[in-house]
């Protein structure tokens, strides 16, 4: 029994991890490497990992290696309705845990087709997860907010992509989606706006992003012709100019040699969408090839100096290019209590008040300063 729960604790902290809890560079593991450079593809984080990666008990030596799937050699991927609201929280982890046991749960207030947008909210409001999330972890706080607001919320769970069809080990997790090839990610999110449109007879949605999310829907805008069904694209720690891969090496080795065997001595590695948000991929050569943003799209676009995701977190930020405005909001500005991180920033109460002001300035123009602890979150109330 004994053995069993020291087991279950060890999962449990490897699912924490895996979901972008990048605790061991926290703790100043793997420091030394923190200026050190890798090539944005899957091999050169595979040979990376494998690097580090301490050997088995009975002395195998575990490795990283590539293997992207998919019936023609090619990662593949869908995406499903969240159906079936899950509780309201006001904090991450447990959020965490329900989108474990109910990986296709809706967030609260989210995915009412039967609702009508009101003269003053005419446009629905889209909310799209980061890697390795889902709907319902990533807006269980947010969502009820808006709808309380007023608005028409849904939501989508793109990017559903299985281990030997090039998602990496995230998948093995319930709820783990946002792994599939952003330009496939891109077009469910086209396919699922335009469901949204046909619903509630808006001419346009309002889009809310969280990490990966903005980077879908910034491709959404450019390459699936989104700009004209959209009015406001509000991101919160997305990948608009990519990251280091140092952070996703780090966290496979340290679930690894924690003795969670997520890579075993054969597996994939992280899953195609999150090698392409590597900073300098040839992904975000074509996504930014001419500039930041698209005419005609108000872009609010929120950082947290304590994401350890999106780092350095200016990254996240937009340069605004004809036709479009681009207001960038530090999320500690003004409010140095509020100490989110990449996921509990989505429990800010902070993080929503700008989102609210930013798709409404007239009616919702305070915003609040609240604490909120790094890597717990707490909706304020902690």
């Amino acid at each position: 029994m004994l053995a069993m729960t020291h087991n279950v604790g060890r999962a449990i902290l490897g699912v924490a991890l895996i979901t972008g809890m990048t605790v061991a560079m926290a703790l100043g593991i793997g420091t030394a490497q923190a200026q050190e450079e890798i090539a944005p593809t899957q091999q050169a984080l595979a040979d990376y990992i494998s690097a580090g990666l301490d050997p088995a008990p009975d002395g195998r030596q575990p490795r990283a290696i590539v293997d992207v799937g998919g019936s023609a050699g090619r990662p593949t991927s869908v995406a499903s309705d969240p159906r079936g609201e899950g509780p309201e929280m006001s904090a991450y982890l447990p959020a965490f845990a329900y989108g474990l046991t109910h990986p296709d749960a809706a967030p609260p207030g989210a995915n009412r087709w039967d609702c009508v947008p009101s003269p003053r909210y005419p446009r629905p409001v889209v909310l799209l997860h980061g890697s390795w999330l889902n709907a319902y972890d990533s807006f269980a706080y947010l969502a009820p907010r808006l709808a309380r607001a007023g608005y028409c919320v849904f939501a989508v769970n793109f990017g559903r992509s299985g281990l030997l069809d090039g998602g990496g080990v995230g998948p093995l997790l319930p709820g783990r989606y946002g792994v599939g090839p952003i330009e496939d990610s891109s077009r469910q999110v086209r396919e699922f706006v335009d469901r949204v449109l046909a619903a509630t007879g808006a001419r346009k949605v309002d889009i809310v992003a969280h990490s990966q999310g903005g980077t879908v829907a910034n491709h959404y805008l450019k390459f699936e012709a989104g700009a004209s069904n959209v009015g406001n694209l509000v991101s919160l720690g997305s990948t608009h100019h990519g990251t280091s891969l140092l952070g996703i090496a780090t966290l496979g080795r340290t679930i690894n040699n924690l003795g969670v065997d997520i890579l075993g001595f054969s597996e994939p590695v992280v899953g195609i969408a999150n090698v392409q948000q590597a900073v300098g991929s040839p992904f975000y050569a074509t996504l930014n090839a001419r500039g930041d943003t698209v005419p005609g799209v108000a872009y609010t676009s929120i950082g947290s100096r304590y994401d350890q995701i999106t780092n350095p977190y200016h990254w996240t930020f937009l340069q605004a290019g004809p036709g479009a405005t681009v207001d960038n909001v530090t999320l500690q500005d003004g409010c140095e209590r509020d100490l989110s991180d990449h996921l509990t920033m989505m429990y800010s109460p902070r993080a929503v008040s700008i989102v609210l002001r930013a798709l409404d300035p007239i009616g919702h123009p305070a915003l609040r300063c609240s604490f909120n602890p790094w890597l717990i979150g707490g909706g304020g109330g902690l």
